[in-house]
Formats: structure tokens, sequence, C-alpha cells
């Protein structure tokens, strides 16, 4: 198959935004994107700084696991990607961090519900807690998929961290922040009273206006 350097560069530019605005730190974390076309999953290595990472670090992957392009050892949570995509035919970019306010809600086992407008159009819902597995596990990939169910796009890692998807990397960009934000709001309106939930019905309609009449047609 043929491997499209583009994705490479998508990956390498994306983990150095990651680290820039804060969603990990460190070399933890990690970013993969599809190519549709092809279905080959272009990933970031294993263990290297975002900042030194250069389009021959990326490691191609078929669904398969198999290495079809690249010379360093990909990511240990290949499993969990790779599930993903598996899972979610309309996923084609998967970034798992390890940010602050999100984190601190899998830490209590909690969910993040549908506080703000944004999240209700691009996230869910709400986006729950998956089940506890060890990092690097097949069965850590296989809870991430069921936690992230048919729709959602991005699921709470207890004790870990966070990991959300988009049809692209730009929108997976775009979900890692708005969830992050939420995380935010949703623990300092804990703190201050109960917190003021949108409906099912109202968040129905904004995913539906986000999707078929929202910015230029």
């Amino acid at each position: 198959m043929k491997i499209n350097e583009s994705y490479k560069k998508i990956i390498v530019d994306s983990g150095k935004t990651m680290l820039e605005e804060g969603l990990t730190v460190g070399t933890w974390g990690n970013i993969s994107a599809r190519d549709p076309e092809t279905g080959l999953v272009y990933i970031s290595p294993s263990g290297m700084d975002y900042r030194a990472i250069k389009t021959s670090d990326i490691v191609v992957l078929d669904l398969d696991l198999n290495v079809v392009d690249g010379e360093r050892v990909p990511s240990i949570e290949k499993e969990t990607h790779i599930a993903v995509y598996r899972a979610r035919p309309d996923v084609n970019a998967v970034i798992h961090t390890h940010p602050l306010y999100s984190t601190v809600l899998g830490v209590n086992g909690m969910e993040l519900p549908a506080v703000s407008e944004d999240f209700a159009q691009i996230v869910g819902d709400k986006i729950v807690c998956s089940v506890y597995a060890l990092p690097g596990t097949k069965e850590l990939g296989e809870n991430v998929a069921v936690g992230l169910g048919e729709e959602r796009n991005a699921v709470l890692l207890p004790n870990h961290g966070t990991l959300c998807t988009g049809e692209d990397m730009k929108t997976a960009l775009t979900v890692c922040h708005v969830v992050e934000k939420s995380a935010h709001i949703y623990i300092l309106a804990l703190n201050i009273g109960t917190p003021h939930l949108i409906s099912a019905e109202d968040i129905r309609a904004m995913q539906d206006y986000k999707k078929n009449h929202y910015g230029q047609r």
C-alpha cells in the first residue's frame, strides 16, 4: 500500500501542538491518524520527545497491527488506537492526552456531562469513565472502544488520562480542548453549587444544527 507522507507530518505537528498547549507532559500521550483511502494508521513512536520527532520516526500500521513502514517502536498504546479504528469507521484521528481537569474526573470514576453547548455539539451527551486496564494492553483498547460507544468522541481513562477522536486531526484536537475546558467548568461548578445540565432534547437539536446547518455551505 502507498505511504502518504502528509499523514506523517500531521502526526509530528499535532504532537508539538499537544505538548505546547498543555494537553500532556513529557513524552506521555500518543497520536494517530488513519488514511481512509488505504486504511493504514500513522502513529507516534514510543517514548520520544515530541519536539524532536521527525516524519521519519512515524510508524505506519495496518489494522492487524503489522508494521508496514517505519523503523521506530510504535506507541505502547497501539492496541487502543487500532481498537478504536476497528470499532468506529467514522473516526480517522485519535489523540490520547494526559491533561489535568479531565484526568481528575477519571481518578474519581466520574462521568463528564454536556455542561456547555460546544461539548454537546461535537463531543456528545456526555463522556464516561471506561473500565480500568493496564496501559498498553489489548484489554485497555477494548475498554476504551466500549466507553466511546457508537457516537461519543471522547472517553475518560481512569487514573490515566483522556482519549479524544475526530473525523480528522483538526477535529480531534478541538475535541481535546473542549473536553478539558468542560471538565474545568464542571469541577468549578460542582464546588459552588449544582451544575445545570442541558436537556437531551436540546442536545439532539444542537447536534443536528452543528451537523446540518452550522458554518459555510
